[in-house]
C-alpha cells in the first residue's frame, strides 16, 4: 500500500489581504463611478448657479463644494470657537460655530498646514477618501449576513444614495460615516478595546456618543440574554460596560467644553436651538417634543402630530419585518438607537435627509430582492432622488430655506 501524502495547508492570509480582494476593487470601482455621476450633476448646477452668500455666479466645483456648513468648518479651522456667544437683538443666542464639532475642520487644517494644499481642494479630497473607506467597510458589514451579490448591490445603493454628494463636499459626514462603520465592525467583532479611540474621535466629528451608548446598552442586554449559548466572559462584560459609560461621557463632553470656554452652561444646546428658531421661534429643548412641534409647524395641528406618531409606528413595524431581521443584530441595535436619538433631539427640516445617512444598514434590506427589473428601477430612483436632493438642498436660490 502506497502512503498518500497530505497536501500542506495554505498559510493564513495576512489581515490586510483579507480586506484587500477582488471584491474590494469592485467596491472602489462602484464608488468612483458613482462619484463621477455626482460630479456631473454638480457641474450642471454650477453652470446655472447665480450669485449667492458664498460664491459668485457660476462658481468652480471646489468653491461650490464648500458652501453651506463648509463655511462654518472653515471658520472653525482657522479662527476656532468664540469665547463670547453672539446675541441677537431679542437677547437670544444666535447661530455660531459651537454647533459644529472640531474633528473634521481641525484635521483639514492640519493637513493644509503640512501639505500647503488650499482648504477648498483638500476638503473634497479628504471627504472622497473617507467615503471610499466607508464603502469598503460597509461591504464587509453587509457580508456578515448577506450574499455577495446582494451585499455588492447594497454598496451600489450606498454610493448613489440621494445624499451621497456628502462624500465629495466640505462636510464632516464622510469622515463620520467611515468612523461609525469601523466602530460597528469592531462592535460586531467584540473588539471593545479598539472601540475606545474610535468612539472618542467619532464623537468629536458628529454628535453620536449618546446614540452609540444606547446601541452598546442594547448590545450588552442581548449578550447577557444569550450568554448560555454564546458566552459573555467577565472581562468582556467589564469592557462593554466601561465602553458604554465612556461613550456617554464623550457624548456629553462637547457640551462641557462649550460651557468651560463661554462660561454659559447651555452654550451648546442653545446654539443648536438657534437653527430651529426661524421655524418655531426660540424655545427650550424638550426631549422628544421636536418632531411633534415640527410636524405641527409643517402640516398644522393636530395633523402633524398624528403623522409623526404614524411614522414612528410604521418604522417600528418595519423593524420587525423578516427583511430587517436579515441584517446583523448589532447593526439593527444601532438603527434603533440612532432613530431614538433623532426623535429625542432633532427638529425635522430639510437637513433631515442628510441626518438619515447613519441608518445605512437598512440599505441591505432594500437590496434584498433579486429581480433585475427591481434593481435597475432602484438605481434609477436613487439617481433621480440624488438629483432632486441637489436641486432642493444644495443649489442656492435667493434666500434659501432648505439647507442640506
Amino acid at each position: 500500500m502506497t502512503a498518500t501524502l497530505a497536501e500542506p495547508e495554505s498559510p493564513p492570509l495576512p489581515r490586510w489581504r483579507r480586506w484587500w480582494s477582488s471584491s474590494s476593487v469592485t467596491v472602489l470601482l462602484i464608488y468612483v463611478a458613482a462619484r463621477c455621476a455626482t460630479t456631473i450633476m454638480m457641474l450642471v448646477l454650477t453652470s446655472v448657479q447665480g450669485k449667492n452668500p458664498w460664491t459668485g455666479a457660476q462658481p468652480n466645483y471646489f468653491d461650490y463644494a464648500s458652501i453651506w456648513d463648509g463655511t462654518w468648518y472653515k471658520i472653525i479651522a482657522y479662527w476656532g470657537y468664540p469665547s463670547q456667544l453672539p446675541l441677537g437683538t431679542d437677547g437670544h443666542i444666535g447661530q455660531n460655530a459651537w454647533a459644529f464639532l472640531p474633528g473634521y475642520p481641525f484635521l483639514i487644517r492640519g493637513l493644509t498646514t503640512v501639505t500647503g494644499v488650499p482648504w477648498e481642494y483638500l476638503t473634497v479630497v479628504v471627504s472622497l477618501l473617507f467615503g471610499a473607506g466607508a464603502a469598503l467597510v460597509f461591504y464587509r458589514l453587509m457580508r456578515l449576513t448577506l450574499q455577495q451579490g446582494t451585499a455588492m448591490f447594497a454598496v451600489l445603493l450606498f454610493c448613489i444614495a440621494p445624499v451621497s454628494p456628502m462624500f465629495q463636499v466640505a462636510y464632516a459626514e464622510s469622515m463620520y460615516l467611515f468612523l461609525l462603520m469601523v466602530a460597528l465592525y469592531l462592535l460586531v467583532r467584540r473588539q471593545y478595546v479598539w472601540l475606545f479611540p474610535v468612539v472618542l474621535v467619532m464623537s468629536f466629528t458628529r454628535p453620536s456618543g449618546l446614540a452609540f451608548a444606547l446601541a452598546l446598552g442594547l448590545h450588552i442586554v442581548h449578550r447577557w440574554w444569550i450568554r448560555e449559548r454564546e458566552p459573555f466572559p467577565a472581562r468582556e462584560r467589564v469592557l462593554a460596560v466601561a465602553l458604554t459609560a465612556f461613550s456617554i461621557v464623550v457624548g456629553l463632553l462637547w457640551t462641557g467644553i462649550a460651557w468651560a470656554v463661554t462660561g454659559y452652561s447651555q452654550a451648546y444646546t442653545e446654539t443648536e436651538l438657534a437653527w430651529r428658531a426661524a421655524y418655531i421661534g426660540y424655545s427650550h429643548l424638550v426631549p422628544f417634543a421636536s418632531w411633534i412641534q415640527g410636524g405641527n409647524w409643517w402640516l398644522g395641528a393636530p395633523t402633524g402630530a398624528v403623522v409623526v406618531v404614524l411614522l414612528v409606528v410604521a418604522f417600528a413595524l418595519f423593524m420587525l419585518t423578516r427583511g430587517v431581521r436579515r441584517i446583523q443584530i448589532d447593526l439593527r441595535f444601532w438603527v434603533i438607537a440612532y432613530t431614538v436619538y433623532l426623535l429625542a433631539v432633532f427638529f425635522p427640516q430639510s437637513s433631515v435627509f442628510r441626518l438619515l445617512m447613519p441608518l445605512f444598514p437598512l440599505l441591505g434590506v432594500v437590496a434584498l430582492p433579486k429581480s433585475r427589473v427591481y434593481r435597475v428601477a432602484m438605481v434609477v430612483v436613487f439617481l433621480a432622488a440624488q438629483w432632486g436632493w441637489l436641486l432642493l438642498c444644495w443649489g442656492v436660490d435667493g434666500s434659501d430655506w432648505t439647507p442640506p
